[in-house]
């Protein structure tokens, strides 16, 4: 079988089901494992994305309004590449690509099926684990390997549950303010933190930045959307020109940490647990595999400037 994958998400997942030697072609943002990029890309933004996450959050806008693509297909590669599969996601337009990107293309081949997915929630991505899993004829691995993430989380929430609950913010945007939604809440509960702010499986979406001062949370945790952690780290001077920022008791008690998002917490694949484990390590000081402050997230003393270890 030969499959490209225009969601990172969906290579991982292909991957953690050993069937990576059926994969011919991945999406720019595919990366995981490291191998994955040695694969043609066929896809890339179609707009510059290095500018401020101001500017991209309007752009963004301005094209969804305009009907104009967030990304460019490389339509000739993949019909070069024949696959059999092509997996897209259909649950945010903006945050990878779609179905219908790949219609508008014209990137279909004939024969080639095309797999949706879409996930909100945790159970969501491990139906998602399953659905690839049965693509590629491997539906019984899938379900190992979702029996394997679920006691891992199981895991995790036995070792905080008896800990305090502190309050927590999770932004997956800083300008404008968005907090983080879908599965993201339920990251929160395994870690056993008390979320203030985000809505349980919906779209997150931009909300007054006031709100985040009037939560007041002991925790802030900071992971936009698309950003790896030095691109994250550089949104603190965003931050701190809002008004309210030197008042927040996060701010003051030095409790804002900037994580990985590209990799963690906005990824529907292998990595949620992972990402919940993070959390707990940023709540509680619980460690689960290896530490991960300084390689997957930063306390914001060490945000500015600091280095950061390849992931």
């Amino acid at each position: 079988m030969r499959v490209v994958s225009l969601l990172s998400s969906a290579t991982e997942i292909m991957c953690a089901l050993e069937a990576g030697e059926f994969l011919v072609g991945r999406s720019h943002e595919c990366d995981t494992p490291p191998w994955v990029r040695s694969l043609p890309a066929c896809s890339e933004p179609a707009f510059d994305i290095s500018v401020s996450s101001g500017e991209i959050d309007r752009e963004v806008n301005r094209r969804i309004r305009a009907g104009e693509p967030l990304y460019r297909i490389h339509t000739g590669r993949i019909r070069a590449l024949a696959p059999d599969l092509i997996i897209a996601q259909s649950h945010c337009e903006v945050c990878a690509v779609t179905p219908g990107d790949v219609e508008r293309s014209g990137a279909f081949v004939p024969g080639a099926r095309v797999l949706e997915l879409t996930a909100a929630s945790l159970d969501g991505i491990f139906a998602s684990m399953v659905e690839v899993a049965r693509a590629v004829g491997l539906e019984t691995r899938g379900h190992e390997l979702v029996a394997r993430e679920r006691a891992r989380l199981d895991r995790l929430r036995a070792i905080t549950a008896p800990l305090r609950r502190p309050s927590i913010v999770m932004l997956e945007w800083a300008d404008p303010v968005f907090p983080m939604g879908n599965w993201g809440p339920e990251l929160v509960d395994a870690a056993n933190g008390d979320l203030l702010l985000g809505k349980r499986g919906q779209h997150s979406s931009a909300i007054a930045s006031g709100q985040v001062k009037a939560a007041d949370p002991e925790y802030l945790v900071v992971a936009p959307c698309g950003f790896a952690l030095e691109r994250a780290a550089r949104e603190l001077p965003v931050l701190e020109r809002y008004p309210w920022w030197n008042a927040l008791r996060a701010v003051r008690t030095g409790k804002v940490a900037f994580a990985d998002g590209n990799l963690f917490f906005n990824r529907s694949g292998m990595t949620i647990t992972r990402s919940a484990e993070i959390l707990a390590e940023i709540l509680h000081g619980v460690i689960s595999a290896e530490p991960a402050q300084g390689r997957h997230w930063l306390w914001m003393k060490d945000a500015r400037g600091a280095g950061v270890s390849a992931a």
